[in-house]
């Protein structure tokens, strides 16, 4: 058995803040799009037709961020057909978005940023189309009809960049290169519209087809089940990677990382221990000494079953790039930056970002606002995991620094994080010690039953903190409105 690091309370919680928010860097933000096109001509959409009630909304409905996301249909899939070029940093791409209307259209959004769109149709048809700041507005020849399954091709290219937030300005997210020239995707939480046109909000979720093709020596990952490889179409030896997440996804947990000497590991012992495949995208140092902890995530994917139930996902695995000084939890395939797996508590962050396939990945918020529900719950888990490994005094003891830390810090409560620092050490550590303090409030039997029957609930869905609330006043028995007050909309 090799030595485990010692725990350092203190130090963990100012690491594990930023897991899956993004630490300070230097960032530029993608210039609003403004712009009137189609694919044959120009046109606007008339003042008539946007004041109708067959547009689709231009936003799904975020008290937070209300231009995310789309109203008037659901999307159910998103083919999307990549060709990068490292060379001059080039992206072709295509995307064919499968959508049910959920009302008559006679336009409808999506969001998109960046890249010339090189031809736009719905169905067989060119489509009119306007852009304004992020909004890209859809004018279908042939209305749609209310529960009409359609499909929106959309070819367009350029140069991939990352982006500001208006989450946090403390990090660029979206497309970022790593110093070695690997490209990755990190988008929470309204990045994915940077790279892709989409119903950008965790409240439209759609599986997934990755058809990226790169040059030969390049290899690709990406959220999801690895098909294979072919060879690509391009000119010049090139390589077509395809990949498929067949699992409902939020657009933002898609990702796709790019490069050379990566390749895909697949890790027989904890295969063996999870039940599921366990694979990793890896760079070429890390596939010939992959770090210690690695070898925990099969054990980490039992202990967190027994805590929350069955894992949701059919695989799981990680990515390590340079240059990104935190972890993104994207469905299936987590992010690492070297920072993160360097560092003596890679560990934490590892079992931090895995509970997040349960929280925040299948059950996911149904409003920006109520992110505690994801951060909170991954929070605990690291708890979980030095309960499993050292034994309750342990857990008791790190539960009383972080709470003393957290006074300190004097962060914002857990239910009211301010949408323009969503991502503050408030909904982690607030969240997580909420969560502690529910287990002794309603014991232990009662508290996981009600943790693996809200997993189980709104899987594969979304959820609210008034949702999470109800189930744990219906599972205890007892009236839990004073508890949450004080916890989630009061200081500490």
């Amino acid at each position: 058995m090799r030595r485990r690091q010692p725990l350092a309370s203190l130090i963990l919680l100012a690491l594990v803040a930023a897991a899956c928010s993004p630490a300070p860097t230097t960032t530029t933000a993608t210039s609003p799009d403004v712009s009137t096109s189609s694919a044959t001509t120009t046109t606007t959409t008339s003042a008539n037709a946007a004041q109708s009630s067959t547009v689709g909304a231009a936003g799904i409905g975020d008290e937070y961020y209300p231009t995310l996301g789309n109203g008037g249909y659901d999307v159910e899939h998103y083919d999307l057909d990549l060709f990068y070029d490292p060379d001059d940093n080039t992206l072709d791409a295509a995307v064919i978005i499968t959508a049910v209307a959920t009302q008559d259209l006679t336009a409808f959004n999506l969001d998109f940023t960046g890249f010339d769109i090189v031809d736009l149709r719905v169905g067989d048809l060119p489509a009119m189309f306007e852009r304004n700041a992020g909004e890209l507005t859809i004018t279908p020849e042939v209305p749609i009809a209310s529960g009409e399954r359609f499909e929106v091709t959309i070819a367009y290219a350029g140069n991939p960049t990352a982006s500001s937030s208006p989450a946090f300005d403390r990090v660029a997210i979206g497309w970022r290169e790593g110093p070695d020239g690997e490209q990755y995707i990190v988008a929470e939480p309204d990045a994915a519209h940077t790279w892709f046109p989409s119903n950008d909000h965790p409240l439209d979720k759609a599986t997934f087809s990755f058809i990226v093709t790169v040059p030969d020596g390049y290899a690709v990952g990406a959220t999801g089940e690895f098909l294979g490889i072919e060879p690509g179409h391009q000119v010049g030896e090139t390589l077509s990677y395809t990949w498929e997440m067949s699992t409902p996804m939020a657009p933002y947990l898609a990702t796709i990382v790019i490069g050379e000497g990566y390749q895909l590991v697949e890790d027989p012992v904890s295969s063996e221990a999870a039940g599921i495949p366990v694979r990793n995208f890896l760079p070429a140092d890390l596939v010939a000494n992959p770090p210690d902890a690695l070898d925990d995530t099969g054990e980490m994917l039992t202990v967190l079953e027994e805590a929350f139930g069955p894992y949701p996902f059919d695989r799981y695995g990680i990515t390590v790039v340079g240059g990104f000084p935190a972890a993104l939890e994207n469905q299936t395939f987590s992010v690492f930056g070297r920072v993160i797996v360097d560092s003596p508590f890679f560990e934490f962050v590892l079992v931090h970002e895995l509970a997040h396939q349960w929280f925040g990945n299948s059950v996911s918020v149904a409003q920006w606002s109520d992110i505690w529900l994801n951060e909170g719950f991954a929070t605990y888990s690291e708890l979980l995991w030095i309960e499993h490994r050292q034994g309750r005094a342990v857990y008791d003891q790190v539960v009383a620094d972080r709470r003393q830390a957290a006074s300190t810090a004097g962060y914002a409560p857990p239910g009211l994080p301010p949408p323009t620092d969503l991502f503050n050490g408030g909904v982690y550590q607030l969240g997580g010690l909420l969560l502690a303090d529910l287990r002794v409030e309603i014991g232990d039997d009662a508290f996981f039953t009600l943790l693996r029957t809200y997993a189980a609930q709104f899987a594969h869905g979304n959820a609210t903190t008034q949702d999470f609330i109800a189930i744990a006043e219906d599972i205890s028995g007892q009236d839990l409105d004073e508890f949450f007050q004080v916890r989630l909309y009061e200081p500490l």
